[in-house]
């Protein structure tokens, strides 16, 4: 009877062990500010259901990048792919290749602080290339004007807001801007960090969402999340299919739709400027950098349950947050890329 209690408690007190360890795990993790909303959602909850921790820093996609190709996080998050020379390094520099996870999907919305204005200002991409070129430089100038009959345009001068750290959100917007204007694409270009023509740096969504809140007369683009909850206006973009769209879910899940055919084997796939009457053209995934190959077991354990969920349950707190759930294809995918990591 006292061996079958010493047994006993020896079990139990090996569980207790055992879910002390697994308390006590912390994943480290930097990048993105765009998903940084949702992402902060997620990491709460999972803690509370699992004790995992999470040290997420939101230093911008062009950030995250780096400490993955370093080795210095468990995991990295951008909004703008890894460009072949960059998993090349890390696969280099760590010994494996570097996994693209989509968690979900947001807009990129051209927000403004022109009260005058109001809510619903319309915007064709050619017009926003010529104010983020430094072309277009008054509210008031016709070629605004005569796209918002009705709206009253001030005779005011347009102050550009931009990112200044390495960003996916830049990735995004500059992607979307190269592909709808043959002056941007030779001029500026698109990627995470670009030499903006004209205007005022700020760093990660919060950055950018400060400096259009605090200087009248500004514009600058930002993920929707930032606008709704500083009570920013945004404009309605024209799309491919000629027509004005407002940044919604269903306008960024119509996007994701109508791309969802060209998704390759590795997950990075652009959306903006996606076809189809509905879709909102500034519109992107984020994803997770995950290495395939996990040096630590427990860590590599630990994630791989976490991005599971976050493709099950944790989908479900997306629209609230003004995200866009990946569409159930999209999942699938996922969950084969998932089963690809080792430890």
């Amino acid at each position: 009877m006292r061996l079958t209690k010493s047994l006993f408690l020896i079990a139990i007190l090996g569980m207790l062990g055992s879910a002390t360890l697994e308390a006590q795990l912390k994943l480290n993790g930097a990048g993105a500010t765009f998903p940084y909303v949702i992402y902060s959602k997620w990491f709460d909850v999972y803690h509370t259901k699992t004790g995992i921790e999470f040290n997420y820093q939101s230093i911008g996609s062009g950030g995250g990048i780096k400490q993955v190709i370093e080795g210095t996080v468990d995991f990295g998050a951008t909004d703008g792919p890894m460009t072949p020379d960059q998993l090349k390094d890390a696969a280099t520099k760590q010994g494996t290749d570097i996994l693209h996870i989509p968690t979900v999907m947001g807009a990129v919305v051209v927000t403004y602080n022109v009260p005058e204005i109001g809510a619903g200002l319309k915007l064709t991409p050619a017009v926003l290339a010529s104010i983020f070129l430094g072309e277009i430089t008054k509210w008031n100038d016709s070629r605004i004007s005569e796209l918002n009959a009705g709206k009253i345009l001030p005779d005011q001068q347009i102050i550009v807001a931009h990112r200044s750290d390495g960003s996916g959100t830049s990735f995004i917007f500059t992607d979307y801007l190269t592909k709808v204007s043959k002056e941007w694409e030779a001029k500026v270009g698109k990627g995470t960090s670009v030499n903006w023509p004209v205007g005022l740096g700020g760093k990660g969504n919060e950055g950018v969402t400060g400096l259009v809140k605090q200087s009248p007369g500004s514009i600058g683009y930002v993920e929707l999340a930032y606008a709704v909850k500083n009570n920013l206006p945004y404009a309605w973009m024209k799309n491919k299919s000629g027509v004005f769209v407002e940044p919604t879910l269903e306008s960024v899940t119509a996007a994701a739709a109508a791309s969802a055919k060209n998704l390759p084997d590795d997950l990075r796939v652009s959306i903006t400027d996606a076809d189809g009457k509905n879709s909102y053209p500034i519109s992107g995934f984020t994803w997770l950098l995950v290495y395939k190959h996990m040096k630590d077991k427990e860590k590599g354990e630990a994630l791989v349950k976490f991005l599971r969920w976050a493709m099950g349950e944790g989908q479900s707190y997306a629209k609230d947050l003004l995200y866009a759930p990946l569409p159930k294809e999209v999942v699938k995918r996922c969950e084969v890329k998932i089963g690809q990591i080792q430890y």
